[in-house]
């Protein structure tokens, strides 16, 4: 399947669950859960994982799939769908807009297209391997992204999404170094922060305690964007449990925070 294909598709699908979430949003009448990990999930992220997959089963049934709420494999395929039906539901189920549905595709292990689809916010960002990195507003006019031109520590802004991952994996020295070191500092949530980097609006975001279906689809938005995404030791791609996400200018700069701050368990002065 070629690029535009996917996004054709990615669209599609977008189109529906969006119709599906939002309704479900904008009514405020949820069932809500609590997870073994005591994160929340919703009557709506089920019904949209399901959603989701109902249209991969019926355009592509050899593909493998590997979602939030319903699991799958990351054994080796030729391409698998990875899903966040929504991603922010702390936000979504209080009535907070910062919520999306996340789909990357990935072939041979590596992330060649990507989705991210907000309709609270009116936003909806999406990539391709070379096709540049996209947003349209409100159903507007797609606007190609740029990261930002910012070189330097002292002018860039910085985000994040959750406190409590910091200090979860005794990494708040590193957050609180990067708070120091740049020029301003934000948290806002989930997926937002990476997508405002491909915008140009963030210079470097970065968060521990992470899924690969939290980072699957921003990868290559943040990457045909101009942007660097690695793990925080630096490590390519979603799979790794965390994410250092930079304008490519500033990531030697971000990486040596990280390196100069963070003690790894076990290790002795």
């Amino acid at each position: 399947m070629d690029a535009s294909s996917t996004i054709a598709f990615l669209h599609t699908v977008a189109d529906a669950v969006d119709a599906l979430t939002l309704e479900r949003y904008e009514r405020r009448r949820l069932t809500v859960d609590t997870k073994p990990d005591n994160s929340p999930v919703s009557d709506a992220d089920r019904a949209a994982e399901r959603l989701i997959r109902e249209y991969l089963e019926r355009d592509f049934p050899g593909d493998a799939v590997y979602g939030e709420e319903e699991g799958g494999s990351l054994e080796h395929a030729p391409r698998r769908w990875i899903i966040d039906p929504i991603d922010g539901t702390r936000n979504y189920v209080r009535h907070n807009p910062v919520w999306a549905t996340l789909i990357g595709v990935e072939e041979n292990g590596q992330m060649v297209a990507g989705m991210a689809s907000a309709p609270a916010l009116g936003r909806r960002w999406w990539a391709s391997r070379g096709g540049g990195a996209w947003l349209s507003e409100n159903g507007g006019e797609p606007q190609r992204l740029r990261v930002s031109d910012i070189d330097r520590m002292d002018r860039a802004a910085f985000g994040f999404s959750s406190l409590s991952s910091w200090d979860e994996t005794g990494r708040m020295a590193t957050l609180i170094a990067f708070a120091r070191a740049t020029w301003g500092t934000r948290a806002y949530g989930a997926f937002w922060p990476y997508m405002l980097l491909a915008e140009g609006a963030f210079d470097i975001a970065a968060q521990p305690g992470l899924d690969v279906y939290d980072m699957a689809a921003l990868v290559p938005i943040v990457e045909e964007a101009g942007g660097t995404f690695t793990s925080l030791e630096g490590k390519p791609g979603p799979w790794w449990g965390s994410a250092l996400v930079t304008n490519g200018k500033l990531h030697a700069a971000a990486q040596a925070i990280i390196n100069e701050t963070h003690v790894q368990p076990g290790s002795r002065d």
